[in-house]
């Protein structure tokens, strides 16, 4: 199948595009850094999303993968409003089959700066939307949450001992996703999943059900 994937020069997006890759598939990737990888079935196009007089023509798209994002950046305009573009542009259309939005657990808890959880907020529903405008050509839609992966945006914690332990104790499978991870929950949304559709799937190690539970000794 024909994948455009958004924000593939690293991190998630990266590891992405290269587990579709891995199984034979012609990928297309959108980013506004230089390509980090080279494959003959690889075309890079670099980028910024918001630049939407600039965007690529890709061809046909089967698969789309909105990851590109920021944390801190004008996050509601590359967070959401590129990503409804990108979406508009490519995804609803009739050759699609599957559409993944990359979003957060910040997302479903609110924990974390304000602009970021209100763009990623913003994918939960519209994920839904989509779900049921691209459910008439047999496609689904989903969004990816997931909570704290291995990436070079988290290396400031990461490598934060002391941060690092206040993490750990919120988590209760004790680390950290990996970014070829959630490219294995993203290639199964999008190439395994056929039938679930309009949902946000939440990928955060536990992090969501720690709620301290105090009682009495």
């Amino acid at each position: 199948m024909n994948v455009l994937i958004t924000g593939t020069s690293q991190g998630i997006g990266k590891a992405v595009a290269e587990r579709f890759l891995k199984d034979g598939h012609k990928v297309s990737g959108i980013d506004r850094q230089e390509a980090g990888i080279c494959h003959e079935n690889y075309v890079h196009y670099q980028c910024d999303i918001r630049d939407y007089d600039r965007l690529p023509a890709v061809g046909e798209v089967n698969i789309l993968i909105n990851n590109a994002g920021t944390q801190n950046e004008d996050d509601i305009d590359i967070n959401l409003k590129a990503l409804i573009h990108i979406t508009e542009k490519y995804g609803i259309q009739e050759r699609i089959r599957a559409i993944l939005n990359i979003g957060s657990a910040s997302a479903h808890t609110g924990a974390e700066f304000p602009e970021y959880c209100a763009s990623k907020g913003g994918i939960l529903s519209y994920t839904k939307n989509v779900a049921l405008r691209v459910a008439k050509y047999g496609a689904t839609c989903n969004s990816l949450d997931p909570g704290g992966v291995l990436t070079p945006l988290n290396e400031c914690v990461i490598n934060d001992p002391e941060l690092w332990t206040q993490i750990m104790n919120e988590t209760p499978l004790k680390r950290w996703a990996t970014p070829e991870e959630i490219a294995e929950w993203s290639y199964f949304l999008t190439v395994t999943n056929t039938f679930c559709t309009g949902q946000n799937i939440l990928v955060d190690g536990g992090e969501a059900i720690n709620y301290h539970f105090v009682w009495k000794e």
